[in-house]
């Protein structure tokens, strides 16, 4: 046997008392991680899972919004000097709040609208109908983008948590519970 075998105590009844008891935490300690990690990587899959519906859904919302607003152009003409004259106040907000999962702290951004219409009477002399409905899509591409970037911040905030936890887990796993096992073969003659 090495050195590196041994744990540098006095053989004893109270000695091995106290070591069962560290075994006993190190593995409590080592499922209590375990369960963190595993929940942990449940929410990372189901995160994966939908950033990967989200852009899918992306790519033909934008091609709507593209098209709806070369609709709106056709049928109102130049109507970018009426969106900028009328712009002072943002009319759609991100808001974000943290969520807590296994004690990881989780940003989610959420889209609300605010104030009035300031831009209902735009193409109101021609193509009207055409201009609210290249806002509304415009609008659920900005709601859907919202979205996607919430499930990106957590995928990564996911991702990095994860990590830590899972390292810990190894450590607990390797250090603590080796030592202790060591000391038990050695010093106690294996006794479990």
């Amino acid at each position: 046997m090495g050195s590196g075998d041994r744990v540098n105590v006095f053989p004893s009844r109270m000695i091995l008392t106290v070591m069962k008891v560290k075994l006993k935490g190190a593995q409590k300690g080592h499922s209590l991680l375990k369960k963190k990690s595993d929940a942990l990587t449940l929410k990372f899959r189901a995160t994966l899972k939908k950033i990967i519906e989200n852009k899918t859904v992306m790519g033909d919302v934008m091609k709507a919004v593209y098209f709806s607003l070369a609709e709106a152009a056709y049928a109102a003409g130049d109507i970018s000097q009426t969106v900028i004259q009328n712009a002072d106040k943002a009319q759609n907000k991100v808001k974000f709040t943290k969520d807590n999962v296994a004690g990881v702290q989780l940003t989610t951004f959420t889209m609300h609208t605010e104030g009035s219409d300031v831009y209902q009477l735009t193409g109101l002399g021609k193509g009207g109908q055409t201009v609210s409905r290249c806002k509304e899509t415009a609008q659920k591409a900005i709601k859907l983008l919202v979205e996607l970037a919430s499930l990106q911040t957590t995928f990564i905030t996911l991702d990095e948590a994860i990590k830590i936890t899972n390292r810990r887990v190894k450590r607990n796993r390797i250090c603590y519970h080796s030592q202790i096992r060591k000391y038990d073969s050695v010093h106690c003659g294996g006794t479990r």
